[in-house]
């Protein structure tokens, strides 16, 4: 009797083991209930808010790859390119080599000089980082007359399903002599501020467009004791050859106001190599802060140079 208990004590066990495996697989985890049957009177739920909703997130992404936009700068000119927040920022650098005239000079005095690389070069630095989600800081120093330029781009519209073009904001102000009231003969040269927009727009897939209007005060050269403002509009187009590589063009005529010489023009191949964006340029000027593009270029005339940037991030 006692053996016959144990075997079936056995026996029972082991089917128990067995059957706890299947009986697992065969029932539904706790709290996990099946669905109620669908109530064909309901129609399913709509996906188009969901769908836009993600849509306008991505369209507002700092960080989102902009294949027509590879850097801030069109040559000389802002863009809309929106910078991420808590990121290492951008760094820029500009040279423009005033030595030879490509305009004037004839070619075996360009070759002799190695197409101008071996003349005195026009230096200006910038970096820039992100203090806000979509608002910029940026601070540039030239060679230039030693001109320091503070400014901030606030980067208020990304174009999409919800706008039809980038919209940008500027605000600016610069001073020469390592931003001083006074230059090095202790003339007054006062300070420069300046205000704009920037506007872009996408062409397809083949290019971007950009308007910037933008005024500054101060815009007479040093030894001018006048205080003059001028009012220009930045017009600004980059073109893809091939994914990565770019013809760019810009030409600022001064609408009104203060307006020596010709109107700043330049134009660059440019390339763009993961973070960095390298660009070959030809304009007619040295400048690159607002206050000297304002000032306009210069009379037959056009400068080898180059621009290269580096985004961190």
């Amino acid at each position: 009797m006692t053996r016959y208990s144990y075997s079936v004590f056995l026996t029972l066990l082991v089917a128990f083991t067995l059957l706890s495996p299947l009986r697992a697989h065969a029932q539904p985890p706790p709290g996990d209930a099946p669905p109620p049957p669908a109530d064909a009177s309901q129609p399913p739920p709509d996906p188009a808010p969901a769908a836009a909703a993600q849509a306008a997130e991505g369209e507002d992404d700092d960080a989102k790859l902009r294949p027509l936009e590879p850097d801030f700068t069109v040559i000389n000119l802002p863009t809309t390119l929106p910078l991420p927040f808590k990121t290492a920022g951008n760094f820029h650098l500009t040279h423009r080599f005033v030595g030879v005239n490509y305009a004037k000079d004839d070619f075996n005095t360009i070759a002799e000089n190695l197409f101008g690389l071996d003349g005195p070069a026009i230096i200006q630095l910038e970096y820039r980082i992100a203090v806000m989600r979509h608002l910029e800081a940026i601070v540039a120093r030239t060679n230039f007359e030693r001109t320091i330029q503070f400014s901030a781009k606030y980067d208020w519209l990304h174009e999409g399903t919800h706008a039809p073009f980038g919209l940008s904001i500027l605000a600016s102000v610069e001073g020469g002599n390592n931003f001083h009231a006074h230059n090095a003969n202790d003339l007054d040269i006062g300070y420069s501020p300046g205000f704009g927009v920037v506007v872009s727009r996408t062409l397809g897939t083949f290019a971007n467009l950009y308007v910037d209007p933008i005024w500054v005060h101060n815009t007479a050269a040093d030894g001018n004791p006048d205080r003059h403002d001028t009012f220009y509009v930045g017009l600004g187009a980059r073109i893809r050859i091939i994914p990565s590589l770019f013809v760019v063009g810009e030409y600022s005529p001064r609408a009104s106001g203060y307006k020596p010489g010709n109107g700043e023009f330049a134009f660059s191949i440019e390339k763009r190599v993961g973070g960095h964006v390298f660009s070959l340029v030809f304009a007619n000027t040295q400048a690159t802060t607002f206050a000297q593009i304002a000032r306009g270029g210069n009379p037959e005339t056009l400068y080898i140079g180059f621009n290269l940037a580096r985004k961190f991030y």
